[in-house]
């Protein structure tokens, strides 16, 4: 599609509590709804064994699976002027039981953007405390992971051979690796 077609005004075809699909031209595609964004947390701790990175799985409905991904969720779901930062402190410590001492923000970035406008904020987690399990609320069922990086790939490969499905921010951990 061409910026000239771009101009021709969004139509929403559908609405729902989280997402809307909209049209633009003959273009469909899926946002949030009213202005909800996403944050990411890239968490990586550091002891005596080496650097370990902190996952999550969860049961995707789409994907009819559960799948091993970075700790995420939404900015403003509850409250729309809620910063970023501090949503993904928040998450990070409901799903994983970490607490950060400090969030660096790593930009913004697009998942999928050829059918997707959603975009998230990558938040690097530093300083991590254990506060708790983890897991969480609500009956998330989410499933907490600490990896060493040095079996990352080796852990992945497990993984999907078990079934699970791998987000592609994994990718941000593994890219190097697999193009070594």
């Amino acid at each position: 599609m061409s910026e000239q077609d771009m101009a021709t005004a969004e139509e929403m075809m559908w609405a729902g509590r989280f997402i809307t699909a909209k049209k633009r031209g003959r273009w469909e595609y899926v946002s949030r709804a009213r202005n909800i964004r996403a944050a990411v947390i890239l968490a990586i701790d550091e002891d005596i064994d080496g650097r370990h990175v902190v996952l999550v799985d969860q049961f995707r409905v789409p994907l009819g699976r559960r799948c091993i991904e970075l700790p995420a969720g939404l900015v403003g779901d509850e409250s729309a002027d809620e910063d970023a930062a501090d949503a993904a402190a928040r998450e990070l410590e409901e799903e994983t039981g970490y607490r950060a001492g400090r969030m660096e923000p790593l930009g913004e970035f697009y998942s999928s953007p050829g059918m997707v406008s959603e975009s998230f904020t990558l938040f690097r987690a530093h300083d991590l405390h254990k506060t708790g399990d983890g897991g969480g609320v609500d009956g998330e069922d989410i499933h907490v992971h600490r990896v060493p990086l040095a079996g990352l790939a080796a852990q992945v490969d497990a993984w999907r051979a078990e079934g699970y499905a791998m987000d592609v921010k994994l990718l941000l951990l593994l890219g190097a690796e697999m193009v070594a």
